[in-house]
């Protein structure tokens, strides 16, 4: 069996090192093009293609895959099937055509729900109780294609947007693994996906880190996992942004509902506003919201690395009644 195998981040990755050591022949990885990372800004290898070097694979990093060129270039290797995950790119009729058995991807989510660039966050922002990874036969739309095979992974109540990010990852690879041999063999039947069942999960950019705190406790929650670790959650603090790491609502956490008991903290009575500081104990930070009390427990302050709320407070001295999400 020759193998195209196109991906770009660590979830690709995964999948890759999978199809490799199951003993399949991956004659070729596409990837996207280097491009400057990070602080520094130093141009950096994908995950894929690290992997792929490692293991002495050609690589293939085209601005556009549809050229003409990059087209010519995927046809000589005349591979028996296409492997997609995380790609980044659109590929065109005639690449979807051209090996034996088509293009297959590995999607983060149980399709057709959460189609789109950000399903394993979406799950956790919407409160789902478990997503899972898709094998799909490719078409020309987006996350469109026949369902193959689908594997379901719970979400647990502590997950975050990277931790369910590696359990996908694992998952895909085992699954991708399972799946190409059925495949082959004809032992798979094309379930069509219902598109009355489908959303859309659009790409994550920073601003949807921006807690409201309107929004109930819940609410705010699931986001500060589910963006954990990026775009992360933050809100404006005596005019600076403070990136949230950690946060539980109020009396969910039983060790936060002790540690509040054995503290010496004021509580604000007053009538209040969503953002304002309820109680601060030692260790936390009970901030109001539309509908309940969020606790925040781990925290970044603009410049400066990441921190618990006890070591924040013995610079950031706060009190009862003042407000967060206030410029």
């Amino acid at each position: 069996m020759k193998i195209v195998f196109m991906g770009t981040p660590d979830f690709a990755r995964g999948a890759l090192e999978a199809i490799l050591a199951a003993g399949h022949e991956v004659v070729c990885v596409v990837t996207q093009p280097d491009r400057p990372r990070g602080r520094g800004r130093e141009v950096r290898f994908t995950p894929v293609k690290e992997a792929a070097l490692a293991h002495h694979i050609p690589v293939l990093a085209p601005h556009k895959i549809r050229t003409p060129e990059a087209v010519r270039q995927l046809a000589g290797y005349e591979a028996d099937l296409f492997v997609v995950a995380a790609f980044g790119q659109i590929l065109s009729s005639e690449i979807l055509r051209m090996p034996a058995y088509g293009c297959i991807n590995i999607h983060a989510s149980l399709l057709p729900r959460y189609r789109g660039a950000a399903p394993i966050q979406q799950a956790i922002l919407d409160g789902e109780t478990q997503t899972g990874v898709t094998i799909m036969q490719m078409d020309e739309g987006l996350d469109t294609g026949d369902i193959l095979t689908r594997a379901v992974v719970p979400i647990l109540p502590e997950d975050t947007g990277d931790s369910l990010h590696d359990k996908l990852m694992e998952a895909g690879a085992r699954l991708v693994v399972e799946t190409i041999p059925l495949l082959v063999q004809g032992k798979l039947t094309p379930e069509k996906q219902r598109e009355e069942d489908s959303c859309y999960a659009h790409m994550l950019q920073k601003s949807a880190g921006e807690m409201d705190w309107n929004k109930d406790a819940a609410t705010l929650e699931r986001l500060v996992r589910g963006l954990n670790s990026w775009p992360g959650a933050y809100t404006r603090f005596r005019n600076k942004n403070l990136k949230i790491w950690e946060a539980c609502i109020k009396n969910s956490d039983p060790k936060t509902e002790q540690e509040t008991k054995e503290e010496t903290s004021v509580a604000f009575s007053a009538e209040t506003i969503p953002g304002t500081v309820i109680q601060v104990t030692k260790d936390t930070i009970e901030i109001q919201t539309g509908k309940g009390i969020l606790v925040l427990k781990s925290v970044q302050p603009e410049g400066k690395k990441r921190m618990q709320v006890k070591d924040f407070l013995l610079g950031y001295p706060v009190k009862p009644g003042e407000h967060f999400g206030l410029s």
